[in-house]
């Protein structure tokens, strides 16, 4: 019943959070006229958060024995922070400074919010379990997946983004609910001297393992989100796609997500977990480049980014469920949110990075082929595992010395 609650409370948000990832840039391209540059920026507002307070974060988090209630008081922080920007919307103030704020704020509690959950999913979850358990988690996210982006679309087209945006608000308070009946046994609280930041840093660098996978999706991360600051600029400037239509498409393609979840598992056990990493490290970011060779008719336009979307979100649901169980099964419990930390210091502070230098590639060199140097260069994560003891991985690591 525990983790029920728990998994029900991560959907709801997923759902959500799927509608304000195409609402907010919609908003920004189609309110306020944002250009390449702007919508690098909006990109990096949310994510720079990441960079910036994730080691903080878990050596903080690490240090409480209340997991849970953070996790309660970011998702209503959040909710109150979008329902921000319909309020200023109806009464003409909206403006794309506000945008970078709320999006800075939104991703500084998101910070917060997934260093205590990666800390307290030990609690929920027994260790032969933690592949399944990541398997529900994420294939409720590639539900969300397919979804999210259609309701999103049609609710921009029918009731214009900002309203949207109300969606996901509620979507926290449901998930602060789901939480706030929860009492698991929480992890006990680190009690050394000073904030332990270091022992963080110095478990990641020993690690061999986990350090390959963190190189890896950091590589494709930069990429990935080049990519992703320019998408949808170029899906409704440059292919002339409508937010319904784009929703539809990217809801449709995201069904993929749902098939990657349900193999996962299977392919884990048959082949074991260092192929499986492989597999999602490659058929991630592979199929992307269908994008920048998307363009003719409609029809074709259509199919091409469906193709895109749908492969790509098997890849995606593979190398997180993967990758999410190897670095929870080999990191000591006194250990996980401050490891966490140090990872999303690194994984997620390079996603601003690569926003801005997608912006600023697109209105450099056309978005194009900005696109074209995203979605190649992100092959070469699989590099970093490929190299690596983690490729030889055939069930869960034990976990290593703290």
């Amino acid at each position: 019943m525990t983790f029920r609650r728990y998994w029900s409370a991560q959907t709801v948000s997923y759902f959500g959070d799927e509608v304000t990832t195409l609402a907010l840039p919609l908003l920004a391209v189609l309110s306020t006229g944002a250009g390449p540059a702007e919508m690098g920026y909006l990109t990096a507002a949310l994510l720079t958060p990441n960079l910036l307070f994730s080691l903080i974060a878990g050596a903080w988090v690490d240090r409480l024995p209340y997991k849970r209630r953070i996790m309660v008081l970011t998702d209503i922080g959040r909710a109150l922070l979008l329902a921000t920007i319909p309020a200023a919307y109806l009464f003409d103030l909206l403006t794309m400074p506000q945008l970078y704020a709320v999006a800075f704020a939104m991703g500084t509690l998101a910070v917060f919010f997934e260093v205590a959950r990666g800390a307290l999913i030990v609690s929920l979850v027994k260790r032969p379990d933690y592949v399944e358990a990541n398997t529900l988690i994420n294939g409720s996210r590639a539900m969300s997946l397919v979804a999210g982006p259609s309701i999103g679309g049609v609710l921009v087209q029918v009731l214009t983004a900002p309203i949207a945006l109300v969606t996901d608000a509620l979507s926290y308070v449901v998930s602060a609910y789901f939480l706030g009946r929860i009492r698991p046994a929480e992890p006990a609280p680190n009690r050394d001297a000073g904030l332990g930041i270091v022992a963080g840093l110095r478990f990641i660098a020993r690690t061999p393992m986990i350090r390959a996978i963190l190189l890896g999706t950091t590589t494709v991360n930069l990429f990935n989100f080049m990519f992703a600051a320019l998408f949808v600029l170029y899906a409704t400037r440059h292919l002339g796609l409508s937010p319904g239509l784009l929703g539809v498409v990217l809801g449709a393609g995201a069904v993929g997500g749902l098939l990657g979840a349900a193999i996962t598992g299977r392919f884990t056990r048959r082949f074991g977990v260092g192929p499986a990493l492989l597999v999602g490290l490659v058929l991630f970011p592979a199929p992307l480049i269908l994008v920048p060779l998307a363009g003719g008719p409609t029809p074709l336009v259509l199919g091409t980014l469906f193709a895109a979307e749908f492969l790509c979100a098997v890849g995606v649901m593979m190398l997180d469920i993967v990758a999410g169980a190897v670095q929870t099964a080999i990191t000591p419990e006194p250990l996980l949110a401050r490891a966490t930390g140090v990872r999303r210091t690194i994984n997620y502070g390079i996603r601003p990075i690569g926003a801005l230098i997608g912006g600023g590639l697109g209105a450099a060199i056309g978005v194009r082929e900005a696109l074209w140097i995203a979605t190649v260069g992100a092959l070469t994560g699989v590099l970093w595992v490929l190299f690596s003891p983690v490729r030889r991985l055939r069930d869960l690591p034990e976990p290593a010395d703290a």
